[in-house]
């Protein structure tokens, strides 16, 4: 065999070789099928569940009452209006402030709330007591079940029982929360933050692929190289590194980016986008939100912003329960609901 086919002989072996030892990995994650077409509010008519003798409510109350832990703005929001509405509470029904804000966080969370008629012996109503939304259900007789352990249920009637429901359209039989709107933005704004966590805790998030093929390299070299990248990592990090290889071919080592999580990714963007979304589902002012403003103009007088929000969006709910409630003619005066209705700054 002639020196040529020879050196071209080892060429090929040592390239076999390379293409043997390489290994290409990929990581996956698990598959979450995503249907554009569908929405988390989708219903043609509500499904009465013979078993259980009641109708099952249009979007799963276990889901709304997940997802204000899962989102910040979206929670905070939640509580805020209810911590709103239950503070202009004076008295009424003998309930305490924590009773009138328990009704009413489920009227934000849930679209609709319920208070219970507590009697006396000879059948008047003494009393009012929150029933909680979560587990109350309507039956066709117009009947209500609360649902408790075991599979046991616990009946009302339909007259010892005062429903306050948010308006739907479609069905009249339960509320629709008024914040549906965004219930896709706050998911997303979830995952991005999900997605943010697991990047930094899986470890994975790189900075740069350390490419060498100089041949000049050797085996100690690598080495070293490789303990002072292991090196670089932990408290003082982000060192300097230089690197000297006599008669090395140009490019021989060369760093790649994988990815600049300062200002390729979306993360940011996201996050704003939809906590701006899940405050326009609220209707809820961004200066009360938390929210640093991200222009010259700031976010306005508060006490005005206050003020408006009170006459647009907190006295017209005391004035939905107030109506509700005290028109019912079983309850006395003595318990007909009272609520705050002035505005600061106005007479």
């Amino acid at each position: 065999m002639s020196r040529k086919k020879k050196q071209q002989y080892k060429q090929d072996a040592h390239a076999d070789e390379q293409t043997e030892s390489s290994t290409v990995f990929s990581i996956d994650g698990n598959a979450e099928a995503v249907n554009s077409d569908s929405w988390l509010t989708e219903y043609s008519e509500l499904f009465y569940n013979d078993m259980d003798d009641y109708w099952e409510p249009p979007v799963s109350r276990t889901g709304l009452a997940r997802i204000p832990n899962a989102n910040a703005y979206h929670g905070s929001c939640l509580i805020a209006r209810a911590n709103y509405v239950s503070a202009r509470f004076i008295s009424g029904g003998g309930m305490k402030q924590r009773e009138m804000q328990q009704f009413f966080r489920d009227y934000f969370t849930f679209g609709d709330a319920a208070l219970l008629k507590l009697r006396n012996y000879f059948g008047r109503v003494i009393g009012l007591c929150p029933l909680p939304s979560m587990y109350l259900r309507r039956r066709k007789n117009g009947d209500f079940a609360l649902l408790e352990r075991d599979d046991n249920q616990r009946t009302y009637r339909a007259e010892d029982v005062k429903f306050l429901p948010q308006y739907d359209p479609q069905q009249q039989l339960y509320g629709l929360p008024d914040y549906l709107g965004s219930l896709q933005s706050s998911l997303l704004n979830e995952d991005a933050t999900l997605f943010r966590r697991r990047y930094y805790k899986n470890g994975a998030h790189m900075g740069y692929i350390f490419y060498a093929t100089d041949p000049n390299l050797s085996k100690d070299d690598e080495q070293e190289l490789k303990e002072k990248i292991q090196a670089s990592k932990g408290v003082g990090n982000f060192r300097s590194m230089f690197v000297n290889i006599p008669n090395g071919a140009e490019k021989g080592i060369q760093l790649i980016p994988v990815g600049d999580i300062a200002t390729k990714d979306e993360f940011e963007r996201i996050k704003n986008i939809t906590a701006q979304d899940v405050l326009v589902g609220h209707r809820f002012p961004t200066g009360k939100a938390g929210i640093i403003p991200q222009n010259v103009g700031g976010l306005g007088d508060p006490e005005k912003v206050g003020r408006e929000f009170a006459r647009d969006e907190i006295i017209p709910v005391c004035k939905l329960a107030m109506d509700e409630i005290n028109s019912d003619k079983e309850i006395p005066p003595s318990l007909k609901l009272k609520f705050d209705m002035t505005i600061p700054g106005e007479s």
